[in-house]
């Protein structure tokens, strides 16, 4: 693995057991991410883009073969040092924003740092920059039920860049928006990208939000291409 490299996968397959047959999603995929760096991977619906996500987040786990992280086999983790490898070198924005009603935007966004075991005033002052950052500084107060699509993406991306993880991964982040407020999310993806020097992973069907990334891959046939 190379010092530049932040994720490595050799040979890996995902396989699920379907009602009459084994059903092969992923086939000794091989990638290399570097530090810093944003990819975009493509494909058609159940070809396994969200599969493979899962698995470079811990959330699931391969098959065969192996996925290094910063040089560590996530396979020889077990589920505690999963969660906290998650919740403090990963971070995560899925296509639903999963905020809680309850709770305003700032304390929404500050879940992570309280997970973290940090006191509350520490993780309502990094929810403040995290907001701030996503332009949401406004909305602080507000309950996330007044907030609009766009607004709830932004507080999720900022939810999930508030530990300052090394890794950002986005499962259809634009997917439930209006071509006019998908296009902000991926402006502001690329724009962290560039400011906090994490990884981005995104998936997506978007071909302009994925345009925006350094690199883009196709997943077909449970394979990788590079496009």
């Amino acid at each position: 693995m190379s010092r530049e490299a932040i994720y490595q996968l050799i040979d890996v397959s995902k396989e699920f057991d379907g009602p009459s047959e084994v059903v092969r999603v992923l086939r000794g995929v091989d990638l290399e991410i570097r530090r810093g760096e944003s990819l975009a991977i493509l494909g058609a619906s159940g070809s396994g883009k969200t599969t493979l996500l899962h698995m470079l987040g811990t959330l699931d786990t391969v098959t065969a073969g192996k996925i290094f992280l910063n040089g560590v086999d996530l396979g020889t983790l077990g589920d505690r040092e999963r969660a906290t490898l998650r919740n403090r070198e990963i971070g995560f924005v899925f296509q639903f924003h999963h905020l809680l009603p309850e709770f305003s935007t700032l304390e929404n966004v500050a879940m992570p740092a309280f997970i973290a075991g940090k006191g509350r005033g520490e993780g309502l002052r990094l929810a403040r920059e995290a907001l701030d950052m996503v332009g949401l500084a406004h909305r602080l107060e507000h309950k996330v039920t007044t907030l609009s699509g766009g607004e709830r993406q932004r507080a999720a991306i900022a939810r999930a860049i508030l530990l300052r993880p090394k890794v950002l991964l986005a499962d259809e982040p634009t997917g439930n928006l209006d071509e006019e407020n998908g296009a902000r999310i991926g402006n502001l993806l690329a724009s962290l990208n560039n400011e906090l020097g994490m990884t981005f992973i995104v998936v997506t069907h978007n071909p302009e939000l994925a345009a925006m990334m350094h690199r883009r891959f196709e997943l077909r046939s449970g394979e990788l291409y590079a496009q």
